[in-house]
């Protein structure tokens, strides 16, 4: 069934998502906060500044005034990075006509307490609407060229994740369903820290050996802290676990593992921010991780050394050092 679906980002992930949405057979408006990069992409066809190879179907539409876009839909996508989600929920609350159905692709933990997205969004938003996730192994760029891809929606209930699913299946896009909305979301968010830190491994040369520990123990870290969270063992070694801690941790498409690579090369974090030009949402996700960490009292190893070379510019070869220096423990 044609779905008429707002996507609300036209960052390079909410314009693949956008681009598959539209490809499926949706009508589908795609809106940014800078209208005049929404204007350009309208006259051009193409979001020449993130995914400039991949032309818009017929059937997207470039809306740059908000409301607009959101009255022109009966469902919404949301698509910004994790400070701004509270923000976009805020403001679909007082457009006149607002969807009922609300899914994010958004990854990342609520900015200044780690809450998960769906606690923001059961507070903003009406008790009746319907809400869920979108995540997993997955580059913006490939979902926009067609390239096979497979991919987990999430909601309270399975029947709710099916009719959201439902709008992103197509010949190259495999969706599965879960509802086990926690458990998602904290895969999906966690494994940018572990991308940092195998990011830093990497750019400091220290082989595949350790990127395979870090790795393995990153996946440990996500279900230690998923499951005291409300996740669910299965959901983390599935496709927004292991899946898309594995494409995270070991492809340079991941801004989160080439920030890694550039403080393992010796480059300081404003530089290195500089240069990606995009936001890294792991360098947030690690600082409420880290916080959540130390107020559920679990030992989170490789998180702490990622939020110390972050934010207490501690030195990245130190870092993996301390990381070594651990007693050992039984896996």
């Amino acid at each position: 069934m044609t779905e008429s679906i707002c996507v609300l980002g036209a960052g390079s992930w909410g314009t693949a998502l956008a681009i598959l949405l539209a490809r499926n057979g949706n009508q589908v408006s795609l809106w940014g906060r800078d209208s005049a990069a929404v204007k350009k992409m309208a006259v051009s066809r193409h979001n020449e500044q993130y995914l400039p190879d991949i032309p818009f179907p017929k059937s997207l539409k470039l809306q740059p005034d908000f409301c607009e876009a959101v009255s022109t839909c009966r469902r919404a996508l949301v698509v910004v990075p994790s400070h701004a989600f509270p923000k976009i929920l805020s403001q679909l609350r007082v457009c006149d006509s607002q969807p009922k159905s609300v899914i994010w692709g958004t990854k990342g933990l609520s900015v200044g307490d780690g809450r998960l997205l769906s606690n923001v969004a059961e507070q903003i938003l009406d008790e009746s609407d319907l809400t869920g996730v979108i995540s997993g192994p997955s580059f913006a760029k490939e979902v926009g060229l067609g390239l096979p891809t497979a991919l987990t929606v999430a909601a309270e209930s399975i029947q709710i994740a099916e009719a959201f699913a439902s709008w992103f299946r197509g010949d190259s896009t495999r969706i599965y369903t879960s509802d086990d909305m926690a458990g998602v979301q904290l895969g999906g968010g966690i494994k940018n820290v572990m991308a940092i830190a195998t990011g830093i491994n990497d750019g400091l040369r220290l082989g595949a050996n350790s990127r395979a520990a870090l790795i393995t123990r990153g996946l440990a870290e996500i279900a230690r802290m998923g499951k005291l969270m409300g996740g669910r063992s299965e959901t983390f070694m599935g496709l927004t676990g292991v899946g898309d801690l594995l494409l995270t941790c070991t492809d340079d498409q991941s801004r989160n593992r080439r920030a890694g690579l550039g403080l393992g090369s010796g480059k300081l974090l404003p530089q290195v921010l500089s240069d990606i030009g995009q936001v890294v949402e792991g360098v947030g996700t690690t600082r409420e991780v880290f916080h959540k960490s130390l107020e559920l009292g679990i030992e989170m190893p490789i998180t702490t050394e990622v939020y110390r070379v972050l934010f207490e510019d501690k030195s990245p070869q130190l870092a993996v050092r301390d990381l070594l220096k651990r007693d050992p423990i039984r896996e």
